[in-house]
């Protein structure tokens, strides 16, 4: 009696870790078969409650709650696992979380290590590029994206961010080889645009123009392609060529103080007084300015007063007298 009784516990002792190990693999797997991100992460937390060793669960609940925008979480859960077992896919993935914190210092060093312990990871080189682009460190994401692009070279977005760091550099060849790339690789609305801004800075109106308008073409419903091709013809003396797109860049956001001015501007180049003060007017009520302006750096945080300062400051002496 006794030998039968010492056996039947025995036989409890082996079986409950076959069940427990059965529950954790049914809920591991309706975790994953889940689309709703709330419900994943309740399921492995469950997991991780059976299981406290289980890496897999608590990379998955890392995932989940990244793509639930829970990014502090899945930072919790990343660094779990790379305590435990590091690996270049949990490194990249913290890096991504980081990333959407705006911790760039740390988004920078994740990616590198995803980087150094699987160097055919060229998303990661990738992120590592943008990550130091945000941090200013031009010479070093071109360099990251010299990889990327000698790897993988029919990426348009490569070399328009690689034409960003040149840009920043000065190295205006350069840029411009890259976003003439990015357009013949693909020559949509967004490849158009950046080099049409390109243009914008190095004040070549008409080649922006160009470049504005094949943009507008293949996308209409891009209101920042509408503005500066508006603020081309300013500069080009077109002024009613300017009205038409900075009127639709208002239909985009009536609150658009910038397309006010400029729309003032235009006016009273056209010598058409009246409406010139109305949009006058109206950008310095969205501004929060009085009718008695002072001084020209009140407008300090407006696209004419940072990037056209003597052209908007000629506008404004004009303005301010109607």
């Amino acid at each position: 009696m006794k030998t039968a009784m010492k056996n039947l516990l025995l036989t409890l002792c082996v079986a409950l870790p076959l069940l427990t190990f059965g529950q954790t693999s049914k809920l591991y797997r309706q975790a994953l078969r889940t689309s709703d991100y709330e419900e994943r992460i309740e399921l492995l937390n469950q997991v991780i409650s059976l299981e406290p060793k289980n890496l897999d669960a608590y990379f998955q609940r890392g995932l989940a709650k990244n793509n639930s925008g829970d990014f502090y979480g899945a930072i919790v859960d990343y660094s779990k696992v790379i305590v435990e077992q590091p690996d270049a896919d949990t490194y990249f993935n913290r890096g991504n979380s980081r990333y959407s914190i705006k911790d760039y210092t740390e988004a920078k060093e994740d990616y590198a290590k995803a980087y150094i312990l699987d160097d055919k990871f060229i998303d990661a080189l990738y992120s590592l590029g943008c990550v130091r682009l945000d941090l200013g460190e031009y010479d070093k994401a071109i360099k990251d994206f010299d990889k990327v692009i000698k790897t993988v070279p029919g990426q348009p977005k490569t070399y328009a961010l690689r034409a960003s760091a040149h840009m920043a550099l000065e190295n205006y060849q350069q840029a411009l080889n890259d976003y003439s790339a990015a357009i013949y690789i693909e020559g949509n609305s967004e490849n158009y645009y950046n080099r049409g801004a390109f243009f914008m800075e190095l004040k070549r109106y008409q080649d922006a123009n160009n470049d504005l308008t094949n943009a507008i073409l293949l996308d209409k419903n891009n209101p920042f392609a509408y503005f500066y091709r508006g603020a081309c013809s300013l500069f080009l003396g077109k002024d009613k060529a300017a009205i038409s797109d900075l009127e639709n860049v208002l239909k985009f956001d009536s609150k658009d103080f910038d397309a006010e001015l400029g729309l003032a501007i235009a006016y009273v180049n056209l010598k058409d007084n009246e409406k010139a003060k109305q949009h006058f007017d109206r950008a310095n009520s969205i501004l929060g300015l009085g009718a008695n302006i002072t001084s020209i750096e009140e407008y300090s945080e407006t696209y004419w007063f940072q990037h056209q300062y003597y052209y908007f400051n000629q506008g404004i002496t004009k303005l301010v007298k109607l």
